[in-house]
């Protein structure tokens, strides 16, 4: 009886381990079409280029969930993520409350960006672990890939955030950041 209910118990965990696949494959696909309308809201061109970034690692994560899915024995599915289409909600909220060319604008751009790769984060580590618990070692190293990457966006983002704050810092008290004053002498050449 009680084999009978651990076998019952992991198809169950199986089963809510792929739906949860299927969750991040979608809110991977509505993130990256959400991107290309954050890229072009963007005023910094290094905002707008991380966004350019981001969409191509996206896609490609994408590609890594299709063969999660395969390693699986499963056809790529998507399923609603709710959680994702809030994120993606809210970011086009930025964009609709805010002056366009403003960095009120990039700096809500970049919180709304950081807020994605936290749910990332936290998703892809935990069906990393997951994956290992199904005794599915190729599934949790693609996972894990995606995992490495989204902490890297997510830091990236982290110091571009520091960069334009201090960039607006600089602006609006008249000095220049030492990137500008370093640049200046380069440019008049």
């Amino acid at each position: 009886m009680n084999t009978k209910r651990n076998n019952s118990e992991n198809k169950q965990f199986r089963e809510f381990f792929i739906d949860e696949i299927k969750d991040i494959y979608w809110a991977e696909k509505h993130l990256s079409a959400a991107l290309k309308k954050m890229k072009k809201a963007a005023t910094s061109p290094t905002l707008a280029s991380s966004f350019e970034k981001h969409i191509a690692e996206t896609d490609g994560q994408i590609e890594r969930l299709k063969k999660v899915f395969e390693l699986l024995g499963k056809t790529p599915q998507a399923k609603k993520c709710d959680a994702m289409e809030g994120l993606v909600s809210e970011a086009m909220s930025v964009i609709e409350d805010t002056e366009t060319d403003s960095f009120t604008r990039d700096a809500g751009l970049i919180i709304a960006a950081r807020k994605a790769e936290h749910y990332e984060i936290a998703t892809y580590e935990t069906l990393s672990y997951y994956a290992k618990l199904l005794g599915e070692k190729e599934v949790s190293r693609e996972l894990e890939a995606t995992l490495k990457e989204e902490k890297k966006t997510d830091s990236l983002l982290s110091c571009l955030s520091e960069e334009e704050a201090y960039r607006q810092t600089d602006m609006k008290s008249g000095k220049q950041s030492a990137k500008q004053s370093a640049k200046q002498p380069a440019e008049q050449m």
